[in-house]
């Protein structure tokens, strides 16, 4: 096993559609600027409500990555 240290980053992604869009929205943003991205977690779900209906998801994560030596 490798000695890595891994850094936390927290992001809270959107989407009009679903959580799993919400989350790789948040990741596909992430991974234009931070290198070296392994896992994530998911801490927060939440929402709001239009016409009765879910109008839109937010999902707040966790990603970790290694930092470079």
């Amino acid at each position: 096993m490798s000695d890595h240290v891994y850094k936390h980053l927290e992001l809270t992604g959107s989407s009009p559609t679903s959580v799993e869009d919400a989350i790789r929205n948040a990741v596909k943003t992430a991974s234009q600027t931070v290198r070296n991205m392994h896992w994530f977690e998911v801490t927060d779900t939440r929402g709001s409500i239009g016409d009765g209906d879910v109008a839109y998801w937010q999902v707040t994560i966790k990603i970790g990555f290694t930092l470079e030596k």
